[in-house]
């Protein structure tokens, strides 16, 4: 069996942090294992282009989760990074830390060592922000942090539409404070985007002590006893880790490979004919995700980005970009947002992501009309799923309940969320732009309950899954890791990726994963210690 010393499975956001942090040590051998292909589409390096990923679909995975009757029986469609840099290869580059509370609160709930405190500086270390260097900003570190270099005047007249009614101006949501509008910084460089593979594999990938694999797909992870000794493929090779496997695989893969090896819930394993390795209920519970609904409004003028991508004006948008690096190729779209309390917690309860055009989903065809979507996202949702097993088989797909709106708080929270939507996009600096508002229907906001149905029949996920594999103290029978990140009732196997998120932090979720990486590997590699 060949034999490395650690196996990263996933090469996603994290799993590209972790390999190449392991491999600066030129006396280690390290392989990452990915089910995707190679970052080396065009698509992928255009941050305007993410939308021709997604919809080309060869580099996203879409997990269809169960009918949930919380969104009105429909099925949660997630759609997750399948290539190479995993969802920051794929995502709108946001970069949101979120709250400080976030952070304190998992400390409170017993996980020592990740207070805010003790995650700003791992933020600060990684970063590189070409804008700001202060307290809570670094200037060297390998992610690139930016502003894009393209602002359409949808974008600015949100901004100012959302000041009329009352949001603060907040040029730094990962600053001081995160209430108010502004620009999101994304993790771009030069135009172009800058993913985890841009920013930590590429000097890692030459190393001669790292192997990478892709469209290789792992089945299990091997043990002796409750030692993870290394893990076996789909096409049946066996490969060796002399010191630890590393789960990074994301909050569905992750906690479906746990339960194949046989750690998780000893019935639900049983009941598929797996050994028990670990008797972990937790594996697999504690599902949560970011979920928007969206208020749209049809301008009078041809201005949003429908049809841009389309003949003359493709040509035009590419030519400029070759030449220059600006014009319309270097929007990552959601160019701008927000975060507000619309519920009076104190603190933000809702962010908002917007787009120049009119956006669908799966079950929903965009407007085929210019205009703007205004999509509001409740942050701290209390609602729950799950990911299971349908069978021992590997090649089966995971048995996902995502457990959309099943506690109505959620829905109160969403609909608070769409009215203050409706009031910005009826702002003076809105309302002269628009001819129309088409999405939700004139007049509904004076019907609460039409509004929750509207919130439950229109809701969707920002793809921001987390939470089944949780970090927690050793009193937390439901916890799967401890806060150095190690399975427990296990040797030598960890998870580093948004898996371990005991609560889902108050924003987008790709930079926090990457933290949770890096300090990953820091405790694998002695570097930094928290006594359990």
């Amino acid at each position: 069996m060949e034999t490395y010393d650690y196996i990263v499975v996933g090469g996603g956001s994290s799993g590209c942090v972790v390999a190449s942090r392991l491999s600066e040590d030129p006396g280690i051998k390290v392989l990452m294992i990915e089910s995707g292909r190679r970052d080396d589409a065009r698509y992928i390096k255009l941050p305007a282009t993410f939308f021709k990923v997604i919809e080309k679909g060869r580099d996203v995975m879409a997990y269809v989760g169960e009918p949930s009757p919380g969104v009105n029986d429909r099925a949660s469609v997630v759609v997750q990074g399948h290539v190479i840099g995993g969802g920051s290869s794929v995502n709108a580059m946001l970069y949101v830390r979120g709250q400080a509370e976030d952070y304190d609160g998992w400390a409170q709930d017993g996980n020592r060592g990740w207070s805010s405190s003790d995650v700003l500086p791992v933020f600060r270390d990684m970063e590189n922000n070409m804008e700001l260097a202060d307290e809570y900003h670094g200037t060297e570190g390998e992610l690139h942090v930016s502003e894009t270099g393209f602002h359409h005047p949808l974008s600015r007249a949100f901004i100012r539409a959302a000041q009329e009614t009352g949001l603060p101006l907040n040029p730094d949501f990962n600053g001081a404070r995160q209430e108010g509008v502004g620009f999101y910084q994304t993790t771009t460089h030069n135009g172009r985007r800058w993913s985890a593979a841009e920013a930590f594999l590429r000097k890692a990938e030459k190393r001669p002590n790292l192997k990478i694999m892709t469209q290789t797909r792992v089945a299990r992870v091997l043990f002796e006893g409750t030692k993870a000794i290394g893990v076996e493929l789909e096409d049946g090779r066996k490969l060796g880790a002399a010191g630890e496997v590393v789960l990074c695989a994301g909050a569905i893969e992750s906690p479906r490979l746990l339960q194949l090896s046989g750690v998780g819930d000893a019935d639900h394993l049983q009941s598929h004919g797996i050994a028990v390795v670990a008797d972990m209920p937790g594996v697999g519970t504690n599902y949560q995700d970011h979920l928007e609904t969206t208020v749209q409004g049809v301008t009078h003028d041809p201005i949003s980005f429908l049809g841009q991508d389309k003949g003359l004006r493709a040509v035009r948008h590419m030519a400029q970009y070759l030449a220059t690096r600006t014009g319309l190729l270097c929007s990552n779209v959601v160019e701008c947002g927000g975060f507000a309390d619309v519920s009076g917690a104190g603190r933000p309860d809702v962010q908002f992501h917007v787009l120049p055009f009119m956006v669908g989903w799966v079950d929903r065809e965009p407007i085929p009309e210019h205009g703007i979507s205004i999509g509001p996202c409740f942050l701290r949702p209390r609602s729950r799923g799950s990911v299971r097993l349908r069978s021992s088989d590997p090649r089966d797909a995971a048995l996902f309940d995502a457990g959309s709106l099943n506690d109505p708080e959620d829905v109160e929270i969403l609909v608070r969320g769409v009215k203050k939507a409706i009031a910005i996009l009826e702002a003076p600096s809105l309302a002269r732009l628009i001819k129309r508002r088409a999405l939700p229907e004139p007049g509904i906001e004076k019907d609460d309950d039409a509004l929750r149905h509207y919130v439950r029949q229109t809701v969707k996920t920002v793809f921001h899954p987390c939470g089944t594999a949780k970090m927690g103290p050793a009193s937390d029978k439901m916890a799967v890791v401890d806060n150095e990140l190690r399975v427990r009732g296990t040797q030598g196997l960890r998870v580093c990726d948004a898996s371990v998120m005991p609560r889902l932090i108050s924003g987008n979720t790709n930079a926090p994963t990457m933290m949770i990486a890096e300090r990953g590997a820091r405790f694998i590699m002695g570097k930094e210690s928290i006594s359990a």
